[in-house]
């Protein structure tokens, strides 16, 4: 299709649009229409892009590492002319969380995103300034025991139900209801390797009826080339009964949360 200057971190196909995007450590955000071996525009990002999310016509974007560098970016793609000019931000706000970006999951109606980071936390925000006070975080993919911290290397959201899922590198998934701020599932034991480490979930994601949740597994390099355990890769599936994902509504207004 064409290239970037540096590795491509993020590529998404846009369907509505009949484009390909791609962002890159080289900052740079790229169109591309597939019969041309040139972006038919390129947007300069404030850091490298670390995650891309995309539900047309609103696209969220993760840049940078370290506090200084970290950025979101909300496109509305509905605002790209014929020029594809950069006039479509939305906004561009500093980072909800205090490390390193890992992957961002936009809500099924377009009004906030889920991010997760490589301190296992993710933050749940919305994009209207009048719903910011419905913002917050919470920590996952932690092992007390242990006293270990997993990147949340994966989320996604139920497509019936509008719960998410998050899988990390502890090797495992937990379905989540944002809304009410409770966990309505968790995976059982994880896949070990090497050193009985657990193995990574790299990926994840609902078919389309939201009865199937797929999981990749494979090491996630968060330890480094040197400590990778040359395990196998496996797909797997679990079967996500509506018992699993659907919403569990408070019935007592003065629960804590």
């Amino acid at each position: 299709v064409g290239r970037h200057d540096a590795p491509v971190s993020c590529v998404h196909w846009i369907q509505e649009a009949n484009i390909l995007a791609t962002a890159g450590w080289d900052k740079q955000l790229r169109f591309w229409d597939m019969r041309s071996p040139n972006p038919v525009a390129s947007f300069q990002l404030p850091e490298r892009a670390y995650c891309m999310d995309v539900r047309h016509p609103v696209m969220v974007i993760g840049t940078g590492g370290s506090a200084m560098d970290r950025n979101l970016l909300v496109y509305d793609l509905s605002r790209l002319g014929p020029n594809m000019q950069p006039s479509s931000v939305l906004s561009q706000s500093t980072a909800p969380l205090k490390k390193q970006y890992r992957c961002v999951s936009i809500f099924p109606d377009k009004s906030g995103y889920a991010i997760g980071s490589i301190e296992g936390r993710v933050a749940i925000w919305y994009i209207d300034p009048s719903q910011q006070s419905n913002n917050f975080a919470f920590k996952c993919h932690r092992d007390k025991d242990l006293n270990a911290i997993y990147p949340v290397n994966a989320i996604s959201f139920h497509p019936k139900h509008y719960t998410l899922s998050t899988a990390g590198g502890d090797g495992k998934w937990n379905f989540w209801d944002k809304d009410s701020k409770q966990r309505l599932k968790a995976s059982n034991s994880p896949v070990l390797c090497g050193h009985n480490r657990p193995l990574p979930i790299t990926c994840s994601g609902f078919n389309f009826t939201g009865d199937m949740f797929a999981y990749g597994l494979s090491y996630d390099w968060s330890m480094g080339a040197e400590n990778n355990p040359n395990c196998k890769n496996y797909v797997l599936i679990h079967n996500s009964p509506d018992s699993e994902t659907k919403p569990r509504r408070i019935i007592n207004s003065t629960r804590r949360r």
